[in-house]
């Protein structure tokens, strides 16, 4: 689930955010993906936007969930959990939940945002233990970024090489991820062909992936910006996912004609 939130976050980053939004998204929207590892049916990923209010705030309040399914969650057990509450009207991060896991590797921590001190209060219920960060100012979390970069139609002004990148904090440290456009491919979808945008993330070569090219991700060519298809060359072996399910979407899917 980890990997997967993270290829949900990189493929739509912009590194301006003083100009207006599109709204990509709305309370109610929900989208799964299934993953294979190789030609392994293993599981699947959701996200899902859910209302709430947070000390006086109108929040936006977003689930995500992994979970391996079938035989593979015998060989491989996955039950992870990632929540982010972020305002409404500014996108700003207040709190992140994290709780997962991942063949006997577990966490269990919230994440507190002040943004007057931009700073970010990390509690580890596992661990027992409290730690404070200085964060940049435009930081966001693994999932609030999702969200957040959807709105901005930057992305749709880049050429073809063209890069970007994002500070993000995740795993108790600030990530910044470069973006590249690779340029525009229909994909196949059990809905139909959807016109989508192709980009290639950079990820630390090493233990997971097999180097920094290892990614590409296609994103719907449409006011929705959302994951269609993802690929990875992993250290050992390869994952793919591709989207399952939809609801409640804010704008029609871009089919080819």
């Amino acid at each position: 689930m980890k990997r997967i939130l993270l290829l949900f976050t990189v493929f739509i980053l912009s590194n301006s955010f003083d100009y207006k939004q599109i709204d990509a998204y709305t309370i109610g929207e929900y989208i799964k993906l299934r993953i294979h590892y190789g030609l392994v049916n293993a599981g699947h990923a959701t996200l899902e936007v859910k209302d709430a209010t947070l000390n006086g705030k109108k929040m936006h309040h977003v689930v995500g969930k992994g979970v391996t399914t079938g035989m593979t969650k015998f060989f491989f057990k996955v039950d992870d959990n990632y929540e982010s509450y972020f305002d409404k009207e500014t996108n700003k991060p207040y709190v992140f939940i994290r709780r997962i896991n991942e063949g006997g590797y577990t966490k269990n921590q919230q994440g507190y945002f002040n943004q007057a001190t931009n700073t970010v209060l990390v509690k580890d219920y596992k661990h027992k233990t409290e730690k404070t960060f200085s964060v940049p100012e435009e930081v966001q979390d693994i999932v609030s970024s999702f969200y957040y970069l959807r709105n901005h139609p930057k992305v749709d002004e880049l050429k073809v090489g063209e890069s970007i990148s994002i500070d993000m904090f995740f795993d108790d440290e600030t990530i910044k991820f470069k973006l590249k456009y690779l340029g525009k491919e229909n994909i196949n979808s059990k809905f139909g062909d959807i016109n989508c945008k192709k980009f290639r993330p950079y990820v630390q070569a090493g233990r997971v992936f097999k180097e920094e090219e290892s990614l590409t991700v296609w994103i719907s060519d449409d006011y929705n910006k959302i994951p269609i298809r993802i690929k990875a060359s992993l250290a050992v072996g390869s994952l793919k996912a591709d989207i399952e399910d939809y609801r409640g979407l804010k704008h029609p899917i871009k089919f080819k004609k």
